[in-house]
């Protein structure tokens, strides 16, 4: 009745396939370093600055001049167009020299983009096992950890895992949607969309704003995936939403060739995986395109965040290496639920024992209270569909501990004030009131620490954090409302209360003497 369905069980409960990935960093600087290499090389021949040599040395790229004003406008020129690397003047004979290195801020970015590249592959990837809730996330500064819960069949992981996908760019030659595109035909489309497709083209689909757009592509590729050095969200001048693309020097001499007289025409952009293609975007030109352009259109940024996420994933950013596999099975993820089970009964019934045998009737409704939390915790669980891992079990039994000491202080405010004199029934009223501040307060201490490791967590940490908070937010309610709901219901009908069953309220005096 309340949407509440079965929890998803992490990796150590079902059973699956755990993967520790090394990005190999070099690889991508290596990548970074020829990129800059290229686009230098580019930069300089487009302004006709004329050098002496020009060469990749290890992580940086030395230029050679024969005069001192050429390396000058040199410089200038470079500083201007290639703003990811730091230049320094040297001299070897008569080589005047001007060389390039990575700024450190941009090898950080480079790192940072490549591992995020690589997640985002592989989180396209393993959703096609069908696994729910599997977890690929950053594990340090160069690894990705893979778990897929549910998943024996480590062979067919690895492939899909470590497959390569395409990214292809082709040009529109029909479309049905912008009748101010040179390429606008709909007839075109409509003899295409009957099955009338031209030599040489293919019918496929655009996904604009939930509408599947046809397009009439050309099988003919203008460049892959390979020569997109980065794509970035950004705004275009009037504010709106863009992607700022940047190609490689090849990338960009291609691109030039291509849009040279292609002005108002459509290029799309296609990802090609397992014989499957999907249009990720199709803009229209609205001028020559070179090495750097922006992709506008976009209705909102995180639509620009996205599909500048899909351009860099169309295949791995870096090679990886699987450094650490374990295959957990099926009969060991059950024997783990119930050791887990049996856990959580066993910490529940010692504290029912000890709070009844100490607090009487009040330990009763105490042991209620903290049944009801345990069914509260479960069923919100189910509804958020969250997913039980062992720390999440481990969490549960925690949470028993901790929300009966909410009770304790109730029963012990009590005690306190019949021992004061008060009549059973102000006693029950004043004890309620006081204790709620300090349960409040020692639980919200308690939820601050639960929130940190949920925000600086990751896999079985988080895991225990979400179960972690979620119990001190229903022992509170419990503790408070549901004990003082059975209590009023026990004593709140009689006209006079003689005396609480609440045990020995001298017990504490007897001791001390």
């Amino acid at each position: 009745a309340i949407g509440a369905k079965p929890m998803y069980l992490g990796l150590d409960l079902r059973g699956g396939v755990h993967f520790l990935l090394s990005v190999d960093m070099k690889a991508v600087m290596d990548k970074a370093v020829d990129r800059f290499n290229g686009e230098i090389r580019t930069l300089l021949r487009e302004k006709k600055i004329y050098y002496s040599g020009l060469a990749r040395e290890g992580d940086r790229v030395v230029v050679r001049f024969k005069d001192k004003a050429v390396r000058d406008q040199a410089r200038a020129t470079i500083t201007a167009g290639v703003t990811d690397v730091a230049l320094r003047e040297a001299e070897s004979g008569d080589d005047l020299q001007l060389i390039a290195t990575i700024k450190p801020e941009s090898v950080t970015t480079i790192r940072e983009g490549a591992l995020q590249q690589n997640i985002l592959t592989l989180r396209n990837r393993v959703n096609e096992l069908g696994v729910s809730e599997p977890i690929v996330q950053q594990s340090g500064p160069d690894r990705i950890l893979i778990q897929l819960a549910g998943v024996q069949d480590t062979a067919r992981a690895k492939d899909i895992i470590g497959r390569t996908a395409t990214l292809e760019v082709r040009m529109v030659d029909a479309h049905a949607s912008d009748p101010t595109a040179r390429d606008y035909d709909q007839s075109r489309i409509e003899d295409a969309l009957r099955g009338s497709i031209p030599f040489n083209m293919g019918l496929y689909y655009s996904d604009r704003g939930g509408v599947k757009e046809p397009l009439l592509l050309s099988k003919s590729v203008v460049m892959t995936g390979e020569r997109f050095a980065s794509a970035a969200p950004t705004f275009d001048e009037n504010g709106r939403p863009a992607i700022a693309v940047r190609l490689d020097a090849a990338g960009a001499r291609q691109m030039t060739q291509t849009t040279r007289d292609a002005v108002k025409r459509r290029m799309a952009i296609v990802l090609v995986e397992k014989g499957q293609s999907e249009v990720l975007t199709a803009p229209t030109i609205q001028s020559e395109l070179g090495g750097q352009y922006q992709i506008t259109g976009m209705s909102s940024t995180q639509e620009a965040k996205d599909l500048s996420l899909l351009i860099r994933a169309g295949s791995l950013a870096a090679p990886m290496e699987i450094i650490e596999e374990r295959t957990i099975g099926p009969s060991l993820g059950a024997e783990n639920i119930e050791k887990g089970r049996n856990a959580v009964i066993g910490g529940f019934l010692m504290i029912a024992v000890f709070m009844i045998a100490y607090y009487m009737l009040f330990g009763m409704v105490s042991v209620i209270a903290l049944g009801a939390n345990l069914l509260f915790l479960v069923a919100l669980l189910s509804m958020l569909q969250a997913t039980l891992t062992l720390p999440g079990i481990a969490a549960i039994a925690l949470t028993l501990g901790m929300a009966i000491d909410a009770n304790v202080l109730i029963n012990e405010r009590i005690r306190e004030e019949v021992r004061a004199g008060m009549t059973p029934q102000m006693a029950i009223q004043t004890g309620y009131e006081r204790a709620f501040d300090t349960i409040l307060d020692s639980n919200i201490t308690t939820l601050i620490a639960g929130l940190a490791l949920l925000v600086w967590g990751s896999g079985p940490v988080r895991g225990f954090a979400v179960v972690h908070c979620l119990g001190i937010l229903t022992s509170i309610f419990s503790a408070v409302v549901v004990s003082r709901g059975l209590v009023n219901l026990i004593y709140g009908g009689r006209k006079k209360v003689g005396k609480l069953s609440i045990g020995d309220t001298n017990w504490s005096h007897k001791v001390a003497a």
